[in-house]
């Protein structure tokens, strides 16, 4: 049976309007996954943790269980990541992004391992802080996403046949590169270099990943975002704002 009453470290992914002063808050919590709650009375002045319950806030919030929706009784902020996002317009676009794609990938189930809730921590931080180029940051957690979502695309193999590499083609469709025997119509043509910026972008590797060559990050960038919209099966609106 599940508690009425519990406490979980969350990272506010959405708001929207209930009647004249609630609000819907969507949370990506650490230990009990996505969750919609109502927050009561936040859009009046005199509320007392309105503020706290923004989109890219890390939160420690204490939540009411009820039927469908639960109900936010205390909260606290533990980090504000809007503070630096917001003075930045690509930063902002690329964070939306990142919360928009958790919004859509991220089920209610739980996910022991708590990887998806700490890269997102990790990758707002990293956002705000600006010492990454924002786009950057996103196609890492865009990447890493997918793989979390078990649907990272194969770079080292031929998705269809297991053909070692290098690979010069990649199909979203089949789940990364495919060697020439399996290519089909639809195959993108990618360069190395593009694959081992995708590899490093995966691995974390920053080290190599901040040297990329601009046409390179944009390349990987598109196959990122085109992989993300496939499995979607619709486009994130978000990524159409982001600069790259």
């Amino acid at each position: 049976m599940q508690q009425k009453l519990y406490r979980d470290d969350a990272i506010v992914l959405r708001t929207h309007p209930l009647g004249e002063a609630d609000r819907i808050i969507t949370l990506l919590t650490r230990r009990h996954g996505k969750v919609r709650a109502v927050a009561k009375g936040v859009r009046r002045t005199g509320s007392r943790f309105g503020a706290r319950l923004e989109p890219f806030t890390l939160v420690d919030v204490q939540l009411h269980t009820g039927r469908s929706l639960h109900t936010v009784t205390q909260v606290v902020a533990i980090e504000a990541f809007a503070i630096g996002i917001s003075a930045d317009y690509s930063r902002f676009t690329a964070a939306s992004a990142m919360l928009e794609t958790t919004d859509r990938l991220t089920d209610e189930m739980v996910d022991p391992s708590q990887r998806g809730f700490l890269m997102l921590v990790g990758a707002l931080r990293a956002m705000s802080q600006g010492r990454i180029a924002p786009p950057l940051v996103l196609d890492s957690f865009l990447i890493r996403t997918l793989a979390v979502s078990g649907w990272a695309p194969e770079l080292a193999v031929c998705a269809t046949c297991g053909a070692p590499g290098p690979h010069h083609a990649l199909d979203i469709r089949a789940g990364g590169l495919v060697c020439t025997a399996c290519r089909k119509p639809g195959a993108i043509a990618v360069r190395q270099s593009t694959i081992e910026h995708m590899i490093f972008l995966l691995a974390g590797d920053w080290d190599n990943v901040v040297t990329v060559d601009e046409t390179v990050m944009q390349e990987a960038g598109c196959l990122i975002t085109d992989t993300i919209t496939w499995h979607l099966e619709r486009s994130v609106r978000s990524l159409s704002y982001v600069e790259r």
